[in-house]
């Protein structure tokens, strides 16, 4: 149990940390490239931030208020980003459980496990959108 407790805390930890690098690489780049992004890229970047800025708002109307339409469009994208990292968890744990497990038994168990973790993380990160919109919708009245 301690095993999947760890492993979940370190798959939010990872998601949340390519989050921040992303911005923090984002924000280096714009800041050492003056102009060498031609006019063409530079408008389709501007398209790519106003349509993000949308959806936000998209969301922050849906709901009512700007904590709980931000939430939700964060929750939307950890269930989008959450389906690829979980695959591939469970096919890394297939291969510790079927191929490299065959002559290793403590490789079998670690693959065992890595499948039920992954499994586990991807059923949470599929509800956990819809929990909170029934949540916000039935339950503050």
């Amino acid at each position: 149990m301690k095993k999947g407790i760890i492993a979940i805390i370190t798959i939010i930890l990872l998601v949340l940390s390519l989050f921040m690098f992303t911005a923090v690489f984002a924000a280096e780049n714009n800041e050492t490239t003056d102009r060498a992004i031609d006019e063409e890229t530079e408008s389709q970047l501007v398209e790519l931030k106003e349509d993000v800025a949308n959806s936000v708002e998209d969301y922050q109307e849906k709901y009512g208020s700007d904590v709980y339409g931000t939430v939700a469009y964060i929750l939307n994208l950890v269930r989008i980003y959450s389906i690829p990292l979980c695959f591939l968890g469970i096919a890394i744990g297939a291969i510790h459980q079927y191929v490299i497990g065959v002559r290793k038994l403590d490789t079998l168990e670690k693959g065992m496990a890595l499948i039920v973790t992954f499994v586990t993380i991807l059923i949470i990160c599929q509800i956990l959108p819809l929990a909170f919109a029934v949540f916000v919708k039935f339950g503050r009245g």
